[in-house]
């Protein structure tokens, strides 16, 4: 993975380098580079590897040495939240090499970080945010869809419904810090921001206007550290993927995405100040 995350960003290097010699970054105007496949498959696995490293060999590893009550838990916490926000250092690394700046003018037209755009009317921001509101119903029909089976106790969701999980969380307020934290890079600073703001807005050169489909498609499968979930995170191309495509905002998929992360951050803190 160290290999080929380093041919990627150096290779961004190269790009960067001729894009600003072409006047591609300047005020008020970003050009965003094409990824060949191999470029968009190396800093898939930039994401994907680490977090299955957390998960199957980190995790147990420290839930070993943490011992106490539900390690495993706490463990998997811990590193799943901690390669959340490594996909942030590394959208923002890549940002830089091949911008040459993270000034917030250029980070967000290179991560798409814009209100949406009608495809229509061509209306910027207003009303257009409504889209969300569907996509956001549809996300939540996405979750009645069952997942195969899996072991329980890497199941967080199920844990925190369950009587063991609401003992867990009760008074906890350390561990309800670190879930709001990896709620925020998981939707936020994390998976969105790279899939969507980063990749997505790449892979048109490649996939051409299946991109929404093909960028839907590994983030499927960068899900190595929950791979029971992968089959239903395909829904999400059409959910996350080709909204935020149709748009041109990274914003669209954020949204919905959190929609998700707000829930299950409410009911986290309604059993932490539960009685």
């Amino acid at each position: 993975m160290t290999v080929s995350t380093s041919q990627t960003l150096g290779r961004t290097r190269h790009v960067a380098g001729s894009s600003r010699r072409a006047g591609a970054a300047t005020a008020g105007h970003v050009t965003i580079p094409q990824y060949g496949v191999g470029r968009i498959l190396a800093v898939w696995a930039a994401a994907a590897v680490p977090m299955a490293l957390l998960a199957w060999v980190a995790a147990p590893a420290l839930a070993s040495a943490l011992g106490g009550e539900f390690p495993l838990v706490r463990a998997l916490l811990v590193c799943l939240t901690a390669g959340l926000a490594w996909q942030f250092v590394l959208v923002m690394a890549l940002v830089r090499i091949e911008q040459g700046t993270l000034r917030w003018p250029v980070v967000r037209d290179a991560l798409w970080l814009r209100a949406p755009r009608s495809p229509r009317t061509g209306r910027v921001g207003g009303r257009t945010w409504l889209v969300v509101i569907p996509l956001i119903a549809a996300a939540g029909l996405k979750e009645l869809i069952p997942a195969l089976a899996h072991p329980a106790s890497r199941d967080l969701g199920a844990f925190m419904g369950s009587d063991a999980g609401q003992a867990f969380l009760h008074g906890a307020w350390a561990w309800f810090a670190m879930l709001v934290a990896m709620a925020v890079f998981n939707t936020v600073l994390g998976e969105e921001l790279l899939f969507r703001g980063f990749l997505l807005p790449r892979m048109n050169g490649v996939f051409g206007r299946f991109d929404w489909l093909a960028n839907g498609a590994i983030f499927a499968l960068y899900h190595l550290h929950v791979p029971w979930a992968i089959p239903k995170v395909f829904f999400d191309a059409v959910l996350y993927a080709y909204p935020t495509k149709r748009y041109r905002s990274a914003w669209i998929g954020i949204a919905v995405h959190s929609a998700e992360s707000v829930m299950f951050t409410v009911l986290a803190l309604v059993l932490v100040v539960g009685t």
